[in-house]
């Protein structure tokens, strides 16, 4: 069985997961694939124990074992699931300008969202509300705002239902940010296609192994 390396925990307000893993999951729910999570610790990023470097060499999650084989990135391991796997829906374009098009979206959200803004708005979460820095969770949505979701609208804009036209990994890249946004409850009054769009990503079932209302126990493995 495939396993994934990632951190998850529950939180009074939500169940907290790694915005990269997470993007790793949906791409494993959408293609149907079993698998189990392995939860490690949140101080394991920040301690970075042998163990975890001799799967990662830079001691992040996620990381995947399959049938022997380690991956990590989960770009890397999102498109060896794809091409690796018959499984389940196609989540790549065979038109290689749509493949081109649709890395352009997803290293966008690895850059910008999951390495850039969110991480600013999403790690004061996993301390109690009185530890927590406003200015920096603030200056996270201020990024949104200025830059991320006027993307995001704007390529919503040109008449897809999804980031890409069809589901693709793309909409997997994106799908942590309709996590951390439910969590945060941000104002995308400004943003109506980016609120459609996220709230359509909550609406697939495999929003459910990443969702907040999802305790920990009840989303480490489908069969």
């Amino acid at each position: 069985m495939i396993v994934l390396y990632s951190t998850e925990r529950d939180y009074p307000w939500g169940t907290l997961r790694s915005t990269h893993a997470s993007k790793t999951k949906i791409v494993l729910e959408e293609k149907g694939l079993a698998y189990r999570v392995e939860n490690l610790s949140p101080g394991n990023l920040w301690k970075k124990p042998p163990e975890m470097l001799a799967k990662h060499p830079l001691g992040k999650v996620p990381y995947l074992e399959d049938d022997g084989l380690v991956i990590f990135d989960s770009t890397v391991i999102d498109e060896y699931l794809e091409e690796n796997y018959s499984s389940g829906p196609r989540l790549m374009p065979s038109d290689p300008v749509e493949r081109m098009r649709l890395r352009e979206a997803e290293q966008f959200a690895d850059e910008a969202l999951l390495g850039g803004s969110v991480p600013l708005i999403w790690m004061p979460y996993w301390s109690e509300p009185a530890k927590r820095d406003a200015a920096t969770m603030e200056r996270g949505r201020e990024m949104l705002r200025s830059r991320d979701l006027p993307f995001i609208e704007k390529t919503l804009g040109h008449g897809g239902r999804y980031i890409c036209g069809d589901y693709s990994l793309a909409d997997a890249a994106y799908t942590p940010l309709a996590m951390v946004l439910e969590v945060d409850q941000f104002d995308l009054s400004s943003f109506p296609l980016t609120a459609a769009y996220l709230q359509q990503l909550r609406e697939r079932t495999s929003y459910r192994a990443v969702s907040p209302k999802t305790k920990v126990a009840d989303a480490l493995s489908r069969a």
